[in-house]
């Protein structure tokens, strides 16, 4: 369904403008470097955030370390007990975790 725009007129939704080429990428898109003890997981290359996230929810599933009973918990096994700490995070937690173990 067209939507009004504010002269009343109808109007489809524009989208976000996507930057353009060669513009500085976003904090998502800029490549870090993992620490010893993440480099384990996800490799010792520098890597954007959001592909450093991706590679640590396939290690997770690829483990079976969701919790079971409250899958937004994530139990930490040998490799990832250094980088969270505890035996235990939620997966909100996982992102603060992460952001120490990244330069």
């Amino acid at each position: 369904m067209p939507t009004k725009t504010t002269d009343g007129k109808a109007g489809a939704k524009k989208a976000a403008a996507k930057p353009a080429a060669g513009s500085k990428p976003n904090a998502l898109q800029k490549p870090l470097q993992p620490s010893k003890e993440l480099a384990a997981i996800v490799g010792s290359n520098p890597l954007p955030r959001g592909e450093v996230v991706s590679k640590m929810w396939d290690y997770i599933k690829k483990n079976n370390l969701q919790n079971p009973e409250n899958k937004r918990e994530i139990l930490a096994d040998d490799k990832l007990q250094p980088i969270f700490g505890k035996p235990k995070v939620t997966m909100f937690e996982m992102n603060k975790h992460l952001a120490q173990h990244l330069k």
